[in-house]
């Protein structure tokens, strides 16, 4: 145990580890968004008691096959393995359920529980395989089962809770934020597969075979991980705005955006810093600051805003930092006209006016960069419904 055949050596084990280790910032800044939504302790408090705990364990056990020993032997191990290198203190029990489409969850309240589909058993080899259930033994490890068994109540059982004071419209608003917290929780897992792993080709590669299926023969990851890069950088204004349409009713991040953020992650200083054995352990989690969260949540942000390539991030940016005006960078974006025209019509002065450029009397402010982060950046890199939308 401990050992994996993806790498082709030996893979480390990390006694204690927090799951701070690996939350990405989105992730937490989500969570504390979602706990200060209006009704949400309400709607909690009332639904704990009705959370399909029970149901869903005695659902599973009675039309699924149960990981063990005997049933799915080398999932067993898989399982046994990841539990092992983040020192889970309880294995969750695992299950092997018949539906075509790839997918995995965890779910349930005191004791999570872990579902594979055949779909997804089927498409993942070993080394894919122990990053997706080290991406769900992660989940366990963060606590998130407890909120998504929440959204999953809420998104099947929406009409038997309209009894509630709240109205349908709060549920709805709880169940919004609830996918945008979840969305982010995955870019958590997904970097708590890549410590469990320790092979991020097998992770970026069980994420190719999530958007284009058992065809790697036929597939390029420098290639795939371009479309991330085109997704971000692509479109004007209006294309940045069907992003976000697109991806509300997601439970999951698009595949190229995991991917991308995966391979950040794996090539920054936090993901080396956790495998030469520098992490935070769950038994320093009571003196953590919850102040030093958000500052890195912020930090995050501030860079994402400064380095991002989204014309709606260059947007907000650009308008941060004084260049131009709102109005008319709102009409170039969304038509993409030139700038060039009102340019020319002005003199070079008036040109080099709010752009900070020489003469303009703000020196050092280039166009497009945002105000200086007086606490700097911090460096950051860069998940499981049964609506199939995406596989971890």
């Amino acid at each position: 145990m401990g050992t994996g055949t993806g790498a082709g050596a030996e893979r480390r084990r990390f006694p204690g580890i927090s799951s701070r280790a690996y939350e990405h910032p989105a992730d937490r800044s989500a969570l504390v968004a979602l706990r200060k939504l209006t009704g949400f302790d309400a709607v909690f408090k009332a639904l704990s008691g009705m959370l399909p705990e029970r149901s869903l364990r005695l659902l599973f056990l009675s039309d699924s096959v149960r990981v063990s020993e005997r049933q799915f032997a080398q999932l067993h191990e898989l399982l046994l393995d990841a539990a092992y290198v983040l020192d889970l203190d309880r294995v969750p029990a695992m299950y092997v359920t018949q539906d075509p489409r790839p997918n995995a969850m965890c779910i349930g309240l005191d004791q999570p529980i872990i579902v594979l589909t055949t779909g997804l058993v089927e498409l993942l080899d070993e080394a894919e395989m122990r990053a997706v259930i080290g991406h769900e033994v992660g989940h366990a490890l963060s606590g998130h089962a407890v909120y998504r068994t929440l959204l999953l109540f809420l998104t099947n059982m929406a009409v038997r809770v309209a009894w509630i004071p709240l109205g349908n419209l709060a549920i709805m608003a709880i169940v919004t934020a609830l996918r945008e917290w979840f969305r982010k929780s995955e870019l958590s897992a997904d970097r708590a597969g890549l410590i469990v792993g320790q092979d991020p080709q097998a992770s970026v590669r069980g994420l190719m075979k999530l958007a284009g299926g058992n065809h790697l023969h036929e597939m390029n990851v420098d290639a795939f991980l371009e479309q991330a890069d085109e997704y971000e950088a692509g479109g004007d204004l209006r294309d940045s705005v069907l992003k976000i349409l697109n991806v509300l009713p997601r439970s999951h991040p698009f595949a190229v955006v995991r991917a991308a953020e995966l391979r950040a992650w794996a090539a920054g200083r936090d993901y080396q810093r956790i495998m030469d054995g520098h992490y935070p352990r769950r038994d320093e989690d009571g003196g953590a600051s919850v102040s030093d969260s958000v500052r890195e949540s912020a930090g995050h942000y501030a860079q994402r805003v400064r380095t991002g390539k989204d014309p709606l991030v260059k947007l907000v940016n650009d308008v941060a930092g004084g260049a131009g005006e709102l109005g008319g960078r709102l009409r170039n974006f969304a038509t993409g006209a030139a700038r060039s025209a009102r340019d020319a019509a002005r003199g070079p002065r008036d040109t080099a006016e709010g752009r900070g450029e020489p003469g303009s009397g703000e020196p050092g402010r280039a166009e497009g960069q945002g105000p200086a982060d007086p606490q700097g950046p911090k460096e950051q890199g860069p998940s499981d419904p049964p609506d199939g939308s995406a596989g971890r």
